[in-house]
């Protein structure tokens, strides 16, 4: 066998569920001190055994690799040799992306400076909350690993790609290169991957070359795919281990929303739109900024009286998120999403939970939506909660009833008259983030309603209901003493 091969075989695939893709730098895993991470899943760079023992060693230098078929020493020298071959343009940028390759521990922590020649079928998508979204072929491809027979990149090529600008990027700004730092900071595993930077040639608006999901976001997924309840329990659990990466990179991701969870090849739910990722420091302090950039229905009440992002504010939005696929509708679809709506969330207002959800998932939800932040769970228990009863489904004859009537209903639900009113939207329903500012909102507090009937519509329409149900038991109540006052 050639010596080179025999080496080269040394590589280990890894287990994802077992131990994460690539090690994690001491100096950035500390950065949190309250680490919800699972330790066993964790490869340190320093633990020399059991980066041997995870990712196997390198063919050329014979030491532990830092990540799947990756070795960061080796790999430095590759990039830096090239570093003449190639420029922006720009000085920051091609210093940002130099760094970037020289410090990158796997594949998925380097960058490219992409020339925007390079792709093929540039095709416009969509606007978002910023800026606008492309899609594009990439012949060439991304590197993948360093091939050790032939002596060249390993690339993936003829890959689709989404190309995100940021708007009035043409002068390089701190919140562009901020998000795809982003990218570099976290485990990937469950988060969209950024390949590099390109720029459009006529706008000169820099752009964010990304992975493309050719799925759409949750929402387009699930009105164009049926899934079955632990179908579904399967990707919250994906999405909730993608929040975990975040949080125990120090980060808070401040716009968790239906529109910003990707579906890659129909089983991989990445989440993406990293732009307002923030350190999760200063948790107590009030927004110094007039107004904060969100989707309302998703956002926590203490968020919307102007209170700084928390974890906690996450798992918020992850609650609803979560309620909007199990019950396959909009939150608050028919309303208009403005001052009103911020006070009656405030106030304890709260989506309608789907009737036949099973009792611990509706739990879980409400837990998720508690108007006081230090009730609701951790990134790590929602994340656990969710796989346990993942990996429990054959063994959990007790819910077996309530998941089998989950199914049977939601699949009723689809095909109804009501699943087609549900689509239907009122016109001042706003699912893109955008700056709200409101004032004067009550402090938040849980409606009674919300505990003793989950699967409310609003308040609104209950109090509606119960004032109908009141005149109409005094009519019934004014008819029987008139007929009896008759009779006599």
């Amino acid at each position: 066998m050639d010596h080179k091969e025999n080496k080269r075989s040394l590589w280990k695939s890894v287990v994802f569920y077992k131990y994460q893709k690539h090690v994690t730098v001491s100096t950035i895993g500390s950065t949190t001190e309250s680490a919800e991470e699972i330790d066993d899943k964790v490869v340190y760079v320093e633990d020399l055994e059991k980066r041997k023992q995870v990712y196997g060693i390198c063919g050329d230098c014979n030491e532990p690799g830092t990540g799947e078929y990756w070795c960061q020493p080796c790999n430095t020298k590759r990039f830096k040799d090239n570093f003449k071959n190639w420029t922006s343009g720009n000085k920051d940028i091609d210093e940002f992306i130099q760094q970037s390759q020289l410090n990158a521990v796997y594949y998925k922590k380097y960058l490219e400076w992409i020339p925007f020649e390079n792709f093929k079928d540039v095709t416009y998508i969509t606007r978002g909350g910023f800026g606008k979204i492309y899609s594009a072929e990439w012949p060439e491809g991304y590197i993948y690993h360093w091939d050790i027979e032939n002596q060249k990149w390993y690339r993936i090529s003829d890959t689709k790609v989404a190309l995100k600008s940021l708007d009035n990027s043409s002068c390089i700004s701190t919140e562009f290169l901020n998000e795809i730092k982003i990218h570099l900071q976290i485990y990937l595993l469950d988060v969209i991957q950024c390949y590099g930077i390109t720029q459009d040639p006529n706008t000169k608006d820099y752009m964010m070359v990304l992975e493309y999901c050719e799925d759409g976001n949750l929402r387009n997924y699930y009105m164009n795919h049926e899934s079955d309840y632990y179908s579904k329990i399967d990707k919250l659990s994906q999405i909730a281990r993608g929040l975990l990466d975040i949080h125990n990179a120090g980060r808070i991701h401040k716009d968790i929303h239906s529109g910003n969870i990707l579906y890659y090849n129909d089983n991989f739910p990445y989440i993406s739109d990293l732009g307002m990722c923030q350190p999760a420091n200063n948790e107590n302090q009030s927004v110094k900024q007039e107004g904060i950039y969100g989707v309302l229905p998703y956002m926590a009440p203490e968020v919307l009286r102007g209170y700084q992002y928390t974890k906690a504010s996450d798992i918020y939005s992850f609650g609803i998120m979560m309620n909007e696929y199990i019950s396959e509708e909009t939150p608050y679809n028919n309303i208009p999403h403005n001052h009103a709506l911020a006070i009656k969330i405030c106030k304890g207002l709260r989506p309608n939970i789907f009737k036949y959800t099973p009792k611990l998932l509706a739990d879980l939800i409400t837990n998720c939506w508690d108007a006081k932040a230090e009730n609701r769970p951790t990134a790590k228990e929602l994340y656990q909660t969710l796989i346990n009863k993942y990996n429990d489904r054959y063994e959990d004859s007790d819910t077996e009833s309530q998941v089998n009537e989950y199914n049977d209903k939601i699949k009723l639900n689809r095909t109804s008259e009501k699943r087609s009113n549900n689509i239907q939207t009122h016109p001042q329903a706003i699912y893109t983030s955008r700056l709200l500012n409101f004032k004067n909102l009550p402090e938040p507090v849980n409606s009674d309603i919300t505990k003793t009937t989950l699967h409310s519509e609003c308040f609104d329409c209950q109090l509606d209901e119960l004032v109908k149900l009141i005149k109409m038991k005094k009519i019934i109540l004014n008819d029987f003493f008139f007929m009896r006052i008759k009779r006599i």
